[in-house]
């Protein structure tokens, strides 16, 4: 009986046992089921991203891929989640969303965020090592490689050039250990960034003034080219190669050719290289003449694009025989554009043909436009009113060409509108996109005496000016007034704008009473005398015998720049100046009417593009100041950005301690105190109004050189804006005063008031004092101090200035020049 029923026991636990295994088996086989459903799913999605990201529909393509990536997150599938954010990059790169491409490619391969910062700032070597050992660590799987070639092309389009040079040269190391599949795309992707790296030195090239660092970027340009050059060679020279990757880097390396063979056509140093560079053009153009086939191949958006680049380069290419095949391969995709309905690449396709084809230039030119106009695609419409107003100038159609020219700049606002507010890493390079448009719209208005031209040529000039600053900075669209929105305005006795059209230098003065006087002068009675000056001041013998080197060319520019205004002017009073590039580094205090400085008559001011912060008087019951200072060398002295054979400043302790005393408040911080972390700290802590620089400072064209010496570093104007930015999140006033006592401009930069007013931009001032070259320390401090008394009895901040450089000048020991005439306030007046 016991031994039946232990049986029965082990009977009933037996089927209680099947029972629990198999209802297991069955939730297993459940939850199995909802997974591979799931999974379905988002397999599904992801295939209709691709189909959807190749007809054009990115956005659509976006949110296919972020409903994959949920799905795959779900069922915690990581190699899906990785590879659905990397397809969600690719739809985010045609959306032109560069940075938040890269963020979602760190995501991926689960780095960092190292390197989407939104700056122009080079990465330091110790950010380069961070980022090499951050992709060694990744494990080599096919994904993680190729979200890095992802990321290298993004870091590319982002303005992110040496990172991507990393990238994709770390990527290529990896992948050879791994299989070659991908090597060709990564080999064609590490050649287009050498080619950025290229096109990017030569434009800086363009824009830097100073001897010295043209030097070192004139030998890089010529290396970067050839790097890219023999990487595209390469690919054309491998067996294995996709025919389409080969047929993308013979394009890009024709155009590479007859870019580089022009900038080399105005340097003797590089013959060699320009007759090898020469010789390779024609028999590479009658190479891809002879595969036609190639380009079918391609997608038919790449088709297209490919042609377009084709023809153009075949246009710059001397054989007159291949002007027509450029006609025929735009046609060609004009053609293929219109069989896929796509009115972007039809406008493009008739602009091509409008440029290539001069008898019906005007008529595809107005095809391309209405096309652009009609889905709204300012980008391409501005280059089609631009190319229009030239069209109608050359024709003597000026109306009509005024009429084209102010289009292209209104199409232009909007674009870096929308561009500057929600995409930084998109902006226009100034010197080639914007530039041309606005000077040649000004002359125009001029020349034809359009209505109301003045208003109309100094608000140009002014949208030519921000611009200027904001590609200068690279920071996005700044918030600024601009003069005639500011309400105590008629507290100025004039704003006189001085504007370089290069046959004509023209002089506007806006007066109280609305009215404007213009005059114009002949740019080679002007500009001669300004260059002379320039190098005086920016040389050593300015030092010694000042006064005799400059007095007749401050006499020269002021007959032909401020003369004729004289019976418009006050006697006395403040002048708000907006200067063009060649007078930005003059101190306008230092023109002479024959009997004296104009110092002694005016006051004066400096703004960049009629634009500023709201003026505000600095409340003399509140003035709270953050000063600082290094009087002994420094680690800072050795960053490579910073000015060579620094010495340090003396008398920094007595410059720190006089305006210690003229303000309510402060707060000092001397040498090792004064390094960017601690500075970064005081600023968040307190509300100052005031902050007092005694280090030295540069002003550069680049803007990674423009800046002042912490104790650590030389704090550039995108580093130092950063800084700033926090502290406007803690206190909402702004710094009404920014000084910078100890400023030189590199030599032969002629746009000092561009630096110091991206330092003021940058730091939120409404008022910036700073030298346009390194004074005596013993004047200087004098001058300071002065400078604080007369604000401190309640003397606006230009008038301050000035009182205080007479007073310099009634010194025996300080009335050379040197002494008084570099101080300038850039903003308010007030």
């Amino acid at each position: 009986m016991i031994k039946w029923k232990t049986w029965l026991k082990y009977i009933v636990l037996g089927i209680l046992a099947l029972s629990i295994v198999l209802s297991k088996s069955s939730l297993l086989s459940a939850q199995t089921a909802k997974k591979e459903t799931n999974l379905q799913q988002a397999e599904l999605l992801t295939q209709i991203g691709r189909k959807q990201l190749n007809q054009g529909q990115a956005a659509e393509a976006f949110e296919s891929w972020q409903q994959a990536t949920e799905i795959y997150r779900r069922i915690k599938d990581t190699e899906g989640i990785s590879g659905s954010l990397i397809n969600q990059s690719f739809a985010l790169q045609k959306l032109s969303l560069h940075s938040q491409a890269c963020k979602t490619l760190l995501e991926a391969l689960k780095l960092k965020d190292l390197i989407c910062e939104a700056t122009p700032k080079e990465p330091t070597e110790y950010e380069k090592l961070k980022l090499t050992t951050a992709i060694h660590r990744l494990k080599l799987t096919p994904i993680n490689l190729l979200g890095l070639q992802s990321l290298g092309q993004v870091l590319r389009l982002f303005d992110k050039l040496s990172e991507s040079e990393i990238v994709l040269e770390k990527t290529l190391l990896l992948t050879q250990q791994t299989s070659s599949e991908n090597i060709s795309e990564i080999l064609l992707l590490l050649g287009n960034t050498k080619q950025s790296i290229y096109k990017r030195l030569r434009d800086e090239y363009k824009w830097i003034e100073e001897p010295l660092f043209r030097e070192t970027i004139v030998n890089l340009i010529p290396q970067k080219a050839q790097e890219s050059l023999i990487l595209y060679q390469l690919l054309e020279n491998k067996a294995n190669a996709p025919v389409t990757v080969k047929l993308q880097a013979q394009l890009n390396r024709l155009s590479l050719l007859l870019n580089f063979e022009n900038w080399l056509i105005d340097s003797s140093k590089f013959a060699d290289i320009h007759a090898k560079i020469s010789q390779q053009i024609q028999p590479l153009a009658n190479l891809i003449l002879q595969n036609p086939s190639a380009f079918s191949q391609l997608s038919l958006e790449q088709s297209i694009q490919a042609k377009l680049k084709f023809a153009n380069s075949l246009s710059k290419i001397q054989e007159k025989s291949l002007h027509s095949t450029a006609i025929q391969y735009a046609t060609s995709a004009l053609q293929t554009a219109k069989s896929i309905n796509s009115q972007q690449l039809e406008s493009k396709s008739l602009g091509a043909l409008g440029k290539l084809n001069a008898e019906k230039s005007q008529t595809y030119f107005e095809k391309a436009l209405n096309l652009a106009q009609s889905i709204n695609a300012v980008d391409i419409a501005y280059e089609w009113q631009w190319q229009l107003g030239d069209l109608y100038q050359k024709q003597s159609k000026f109306q009509a060409a005024i009429q084209a020219y102010g289009a292209a700049i209104d199409s232009l606002t909007q674009i870096r509108d929308n561009l500057l507010s929600n995409n930084l890493d998109a902006q226009f390079f100034f010197y080639e996109k914007v530039e041309p448009v606005y000077r040649n719209y000004m002359r125009l208005l001029i020349a034809e005496q359009y209505p109301n031209f003045e208003h109309q040529v100094i608000k140009t000039n002014q949208q030519l000016q921000i611009a200027q600053l904001e590609d200068y900075l690279k920071c996005g669209k700044l918030d600024l007034v601009a003069l005639d929105k500011i309400h105590n305005l008629a507290s100025a006795s004039a704003i006189i704008h001085i504007i370089d059209l290069d046959d004509t230098i023209q002089i506007f003065a806006q007066l109280p009473d609305s009215s404007i006087h213009h005059h114009s002068a002949d740019p080679k009675l002007v500009k001669n005398h300004v260059n002379a000056l320039l190098d005086i001041l920016q040389s050593k013998e300015l030092v010694s015998n000042g006064e005799e080197l400059i007095i007749s060319h401050s006499q020269a520019l002021y007959k032909h720049l401020i003369e004729p205004l004289n019976k418009s002017l006050p006697p006395n009073g403040t002048l708000v100046f907006v200067l063009d590039k060649p007078f930005q580094s003059l101190p306008m205090g230092i023109l002479h009417d024959g009997k004296d400085y104009f110092l002694k008559q005016y006051s004066s001011s400096e703004t960049l593009g009629s634009r500023m912060r709201q003026p505000q008087a600095l409340p003399q019951e509140h003035s709270n100041a953050l000063i600082g200072g290094i009087s002994t060398f420094a680690p800072s002295y050795n960053d490579p950005d910073a000015p060579q054979g620094l010495h340090p400043l003396p008398d920094v302790e007595a410059e720190i301690a006089d305006v210690k005393k003229q303000t309510t408040s402060s707060v000092g911080l001397i040498n090792e105190e004064f390094n960017t972390k601690r500075l970064s700290q005081e600023l968040s802590k307190k509300d100052f109004n005031i902050l007092h620089l005694t280090t030295h400072a540069q002003f550069s064209s680049i803007s990674r050189r423009t800046g002042f010496l912490t104790w650590d570093e030389l704090l550039n104007i995108n580093q130092f804006g950063t800084l700033l930015k926090s502290k406007a999140q803690i206190h909402q006033d702004a710094i009404e005063l920014l000084v910078l006592s100890a400023c030189q401009t590199a030599k032969g930069n002629k746009m000092s008031a561009l630096g110091i007013a991206g330092v003021a931009a940058q730091a939120g001032a409404r008022s910036t004092i700073a030298t346009l070259w390194l004074v005596d320390s013993k004047s200087s401090a004098i001058l300071m101090n002065e400078f604080y008394k007369n604000l401190k009895n309640g003397v606006f901040k230009a008038e301050a200035l000035r009182l205080a450089q007479i007073s310099l000048m009634n010194m025996p020991e300080y009335n050379n020049p040197y002494h008084w005439a570099p101080y300038l306030l850039v903003g308010s007046w007030l």
